[in-house]
């Protein structure tokens, strides 16, 4: 963080929230928070103003042009907001999903040309006979709250047993471009530097799901033909800044190491074979932070803050944050507003600390900022009141 900026202490919570994890018994309703802090010598005061408590497990979050938003239920639902307030409903007809531990319904997305078309894009854990699964990305219609002309667009192989690292978020480029992410599985982090295989990768198909030509890989032998990036851990966050036709995105270290980068065609960013983390049991992955041929993040976090969903801050309504960006902490428990001077990492603000393991932080259509929490179960909205 620069030293000329001084950031005053949030004192967003006035008492601690409880935590549970989400396979354990139910908590009573947590309160709702109703707190005001000031970011960045108090040029910025927020309200931070509670809109439902009793999500479960919720991951990703989009907004039709209704005015409705869309919620992803890890277990394999969406839930229909109205006007900032659940209206009971939920998207009809979705397939089944393979809801273990990290794997189940994941992100979702609307065709940049949804008012044309009306597609709706999700990512989910596909469950298979053998038991196995692999994160998929499926494109619907709604009919009223029924999810119809379902199309499954590509499948991340091989399937896996399990449920570890599955990424996985849905961006658009202004070219109309897909891109989704997929995690390494967990046990074989070498999967991620293996161009045969799905797994540790940013893909790019177009939005039928079918390969462009342009592909970095598409002429490799071999090679997986929709990755655009590789020796990806477990990327849960993508955000793609259309002013400058940038992709961003974070993924999951080990025991520390979450980073953030910027993805850009064909490259390596070195997973397993650099990294700042290390193993859970204290030992290292590898005696090496630096590569040739391997990028270098942005910005890197030890100790973990457990990084997840992202937006880039593009709203008039928050001045003195715009052109941020926002990322989920899960672990820490906060989001991490990040500063950058163009692509290089500036420092950063913790704010909402101890709300809960923040899943997805997203900015509506008509520029407000909302996070959602895993096990405090919260949806919030930051309404700036200065």
């Amino acid at each position: 963080m620069s030293s000329n900026k001084h950031y005053l202490t949030l004192a967003i919570l006035a008492g601690a929230i409880s935590l549970w994890t989400s396979c354990g018994p139910k908590e009573p309703a947590v309160e709702p928070i109703d707190e005001t802090f000031a970011t960045q010598t108090d040029k910025l005061l927020i309200k931070v103003d509670t809109l439902y408590s009793e999500l479960e497990n919720p991951w990703g979050m989009t907004w039709l042009p209704d005015g409705r938003m869309l919620v992803t239920e890890r277990k394999g639902e969406i839930l229909i907001f109205k006007d900032d307030k659940y209206t009971g409903e939920k998207i009809q007809g979705l397939p089944a999903v393979h809801h273990v531990n990290q794997a189940g319904l994941l992100d979702i997305a609307l065709h940049p040309k949804f008012a044309e078309n009306g597609w709706i894009y999700i990512a989910y854990a596909k469950h298979f006979e053998d038991s196995t699964a692999a994160t998929t990305i499926m494109r619907f219609k709604l009919e009223g709250n029924t999810a119809v002309n379902q199309q499954d667009l590509i499948t991340a192989g091989p399937s896996w047993k399990g449920g570890r690292h599955f990424g996985s978020r849905i961006i658009f480029d202004n070219d109309g471009f897909l891109y989704f992410s997929n995690g390494d599985k967990g046990n074989i982090p070498m999967n991620a530097q293996d161009l045969t295989n799905a797994h540790g990768k940013i893909h790019r198909v177009k939005d039928d799901g079918t390969i462009p030509s342009d592909n970095p890989f598409v002429d490799s032998v071999g090679a997986v033909a929709s990755i655009w990036t590789y020796g990806n851990r477990n990327p849960q966050g993508l955000v793609y800044d259309k002013v400058n036709n940038r992709i961003w995105e974070v993924e999951h270290g080990a025991m520390g190491g979450d980073e953030l980068n910027l993805i850009e065609k064909g490259k390596n960013y070195g997973w397993p074979v650099i990294t700042y983390g290390q193993n859970y049991n204290g030992t290292p992955i590898t005696d090496i932070t630096e590569k040739e041929g391997m990028e270098q993040p942005k910005h890197y976090w030890v100790p973990s803050i457990a990084t997840c969903g992202m937006t880039l801050v593009t709203s008039d309504k928050y001045p003195t944050w715009k052109g941020n960006i926002l990322v989920a902490a899960l672990a820490k428990q906060h989001i991490a507003r990040v500063e950058l001077n163009g692509t290089t990492y500036v420092g950063e603000e913790k704010l909402l600390q101890d709300i809960g393991r923040v899943r997805q932080v997203a900015e509506s259509p008509d520029g407000y900022i909302y996070a959602i929490t895993e096990a405090t179960g919260l949806m919030v909205k930051l309404l700036p009141i200065r």
